[in-house]
């Protein structure tokens, strides 16, 4: 009986090609495939699925550092610049990826999403981040960080693709906990949707509008709001989340939505 093919993976993110988590997610990734690395060559953090029509594109020891936003890496990376890949990975980003309405704003997921349109499976790996007292651009991540989103990404790439799971899903959204300890047992994995809270708000100074958002102000497990089954709620208490989605979008039917199409002006005049 002959032995399957490692899977041609691409690796790409959004915080850049010279931070830990991608550098982790290589390393990790390599042991079960061929890795070839498509990511921006600076931090495009948020840019969602925003594209270049030009873009420059430099040799580096990971593979190829693009001076463009994800959504680019992932075209270049399909298209032109590597094998065809089973799958795209993209990540490790720094600071979770949880929620509905952050799903349209990462630049991690929106290189999921673009894959999706390519027809090939994705995963999206992000980790969670206490901040605590400090601003999220003060909090330092090293490797060793990123071992629990490492494991957990590096086993969903060996198994997931073989056990069916993207005939029903188009990508999965990942987010780790932080290990708590230096050498610690895997912490659980559990099916999540995101969570479909929204708090953002804004305030006027002068000419400027400072936009909040206050999601991120509840982050205890103790008294997170967020439901059972959430995203939110599972990282915060210690669980890697892993959220199946689709894409395209999909719509449904709207007997309301016909009427009114049926009553436009031009509509009944071509009756």
């Amino acid at each position: 009986m002959s032995q399957p093919t490692e899977p041609e993976i691409l690796l790409t993110n959004d915080d850049g090609i010279e931070t830990p988590g991608i550098r982790v997610l290589y390393d990790a990734l390599s042991d079960v495939g061929n890795v070839t690395v498509v990511a921006p060559s600076d931090d495009q953090s948020a840019v969602g699925r925003s594209l270049s029509g030009e873009v420059g594109v430099t040799d580096h020891d990971l593979g190829y550092a693009v001076a463009g936003t994800p959504a680019d890496c992932v075209v270049a990376g399909l298209a032109e610049l590597g094998p065809f890949p089973d799958l795209v990975v993209a990540g490790c980003n720094k600071g979770a990826n949880l929620g509905e309405y952050v799903l349209g704003r990462s630049g991690t997921i929106s290189a999921a999403v673009e894959a999706a349109f390519f027809d090939v499976p994705a995963i999206a790996t992000s980790m969670y981040v206490p901040v605590g007292d400090l601003a999220f651009e003060d909090v330092e991540t090293g490797r060793s960080d990123y071992r629990e989103a490492a494991r957990a990404t590096t086993y969903l790439v060996e198994h997931a693709l073989e056990a069916g799971v993207f005939e029903e899903a188009a990508y999965l959204n990942v987010n780790a906990p932080v290990p708590e300890e230096a050498a610690g047992d895997p912490a659980p994995m559990e099916i999540t949707r995101p969570s479909r809270r929204y708090e953002m708000d804004a305030v006027r100074e002068g000419e400027r509008v400072v936009l909040h958002d206050r999601v991120w102000e509840e982050m205890e497990a103790e008294s997170i709001p967020d439901p059972a089954g959430t995203d939110r709620r599972a990282v915060v208490e210690g669980r890697v989340s892993v959220s199946p989605l689709t894409a395209p979008h999909s719509t449904r039917h709207h007997d309301a939505l016909d009427d009114l199409a049926e009553r436009y002006p031009g509509t009944s005049l071509s009756s």
